[in-house]
């Protein structure tokens, strides 16, 4: 398996090379002839053309892992679309890339945890609407939380930030913050991805009960 950085003038930056010594740079216009199966391609969002080959390197099996100097959630999503498996800074440092490379070659996707706390958000949110809406209101999990702590916790699984959050129920980001820090405490998680995940399946098994 080879790491293939594809830059527009074919360079290799140092934090590259430091994170996989026997990485290769290369250009837009050879990389495909070039990038074998199993191969990761990583694809910085300066080339004009990334849109057409990041579907064209997956069609011959390489993992392509996309690079961006100024990450946003619409181009994550956009690259993920068009089957990236990962999203990451192009600044990123060395021991975070290695981190990149194992996930994405392990079958996993890589994208920052605001954007994944969305996605799987969304996914909750789907389940929740194709269920009664109140059976998990009343999992173990929730009974272990005060009325407002439910309310937090609910808004947060749906994909909410800590500011919207604040506004739905009309408290501030510290109390967020707060009640957060309870939530995690009292359903053993470490942080809000490990939430949503906790959550979600509560809805899921009761959508596959009133199939």
């Amino acid at each position: 398996m080879k790491h293939w950085f594809v830059t527009t003038d074919g360079s290799l930056k140092a934090r590259w090379e430091s994170a996989f010594p026997a990485s290769v740079a290369t250009t837009p216009d050879s990389v495909l002839g070039k990038a074998e199966p199993g191969d990761v391609v990583w694809l910085t969002t300066m080339i004009e053309n990334w849109k057409e080959l990041v579907p064209a390197a997956t069609a011959r099996n390489a993992i392509v892992v996309m690079l961006s100097y100024a990450p946003n959630d619409r181009e994550a999503l956009r690259a993920l679309d068009l089957g990236a498996r990962g999203y990451v800074h192009t600044l990123a440092a060395p021991d975070v890339l290695n981190q990149v490379a194992l996930v994405v070659t392990n079958q996993g996707v890589w994208v920052g945890q605001e954007l994944l706390a969305k996605v799987m958000g969304g996914t909750f949110k789907a389940l929740q609407n194709r269920q009664d809406g109140e059976g998990y209101q009343h999992s173990e999990y929730l009974h272990l939380l005060t009325e407002r702590e439910r309310g937090v916790a609910l808004a947060v699984a749906r994909g909410a930030t800590n500011k919207e959050v604040a506004r739905q129920l009309d408290i501030t980001e510290r109390t967020v913050k707060a009640h957060l820090s309870a939530i995690f405490k009292k359903l053993s998680v470490r942080d809000r991805l490990q939430l949503i995940l906790k959550l979600a399946p509560v809805a899921g098994r009761t959508s596959e009960r009133i199939r």
